[in-house]
């Protein structure tokens, strides 16, 4: 594939995302070089791949799936369906519900048992099975009204994807040791969930259906965020960016009726996320299958493509999944 025949696509998405004109680098040295491990992955499997995207927030995972997806399909002929797992947040009606029957803290949308992957389960499926003139619809979450998007505004697939993209926070992450969860981590644990029900039970969908979902990727990009401060300041930046797109302030005497986060917020959000993150930073590096590392500056590495790694997730029948039953 020739420069002069992407070049019209990346300048659209570059100048369509707000990005820098030096991306045009970083889709040179990190995103080529991924689709074509991707398409060389889809053509060894010779069946619909999965392939998962992990990154702490703010590392830049939705930038490079669109990239990705878009270039597949326009330019490689290869069929590219993709979602966020946050696209499968339960409702907040949903979440409301787990609040009252587990915690309280589970009306914050994010943690692992927040999630319907019964839903993202069904959409795979029928993404790999879908025949010439089937449609899937692809979840779609609003975060600007913390809710579930309503059904007719989810997009629309045609056809069989032979690749499907996951990208997420959370993906591929491994459950930590029971002993590990006594001793709170931030105040938000420490004050909230001093017994540790909450985490307990975070850690229990981990060692579950978590897995379960996870083991369905045929690989794992994991872009790594230099550091948790960084993951902050990077959230910080996002809900600022989100903000100013739907016209709203975070000062303390805005309208809150979509509920942006004013700075405060945004650091007692990350409190939900901190656990579970710091453990992806320590261990996942050595389990993905393609690594990135993310700059301060946002700029991504070079990927480094590690042969023969674990695949993500392990088996469900291998861990007691009794803690997390809520649908």
């Amino acid at each position: 594939m020739s420069d002069r025949e992407l070049e019209p696509t990346l300048e659209a998405l570059i100048k369509q995302e707000g990005l820098p004109d030096n991306y045009a680098a970083t889709v040179e040295q990190t995103i080529l070089p991924l689709v074509e491990y991707i398409v060389a992955l889809r053509r060894s499997e010779k069946r619909t791949v999965v392939v998962g995207i992990h990154g702490a927030q703010g590392t830049g995972k939705s930038t490079l799936a669109l990239f990705l997806t878009r270039l597949l399909c326009d330019h490689w002929q290869c069929p590219t369906a993709s979602f966020s797992l946050d696209d499968l947040y339960l409702t907040r009606a949903g979440r409301r519900a787990l609040a009252e029957q587990v915690h309280p803290l589970f009306i914050t949308r994010g943690v692992p048992g927040t999630h319907d992957l019964a839903l993202g389960e069904q959409v795979i499926d029928q993404l790999q099975t879908a025949g010439p003139a089937d449609q899937t619809r692809i979840p779609a979450f609003d975060k600007s009204r913390d809710d579930r998007a309503p059904l007719n505004e989810w997009p629309v697939f045609d056809g069989r994807a032979e690749v499907i993209l996951i990208e997420g926070w959370c993906l591929g992450a491994l459950p930590e040791d029971d002993n590990a969860l006594a001793e709170p981590i931030n105040t938000l644990e420490a004050e909230e969930d001093s017994a540790g029900t909450w985490r307990g039970y975070v850690n229990q969908c981990l060692k579950g259906r978590y897995q379960a979902f996870f083991a369905r990727l045929d690989s794992l990009v994991m872009l790594k965020a230099p550091s948790m401060s960084r993951v902050l300041e990077w959230r910080t930046l996002q809900e600022h960016k989100l903000a100013a797109k739907t016209g709203e302030h975070t000062s303390a005497h805005a309208e809150r009726d979509s509920r942006i986060m004013s700075d405060q917020e945004v650091i007692r959000f990350i409190m939900h996320y901190e656990r579970v993150t710091r453990s992806c930073l320590e261990k996942l590096p050595g389990r993905a299958d393609v690594l990135i590392e993310v700059s301060g500056d946002h700029s991504l590495g070079r990927p480094r493509f590690q042969a023969e790694r674990p695949k993500p997730g392990i088996p469900l029948s291998s861990a007691n999944d009794a803690g997390c039953q809520h649908r």
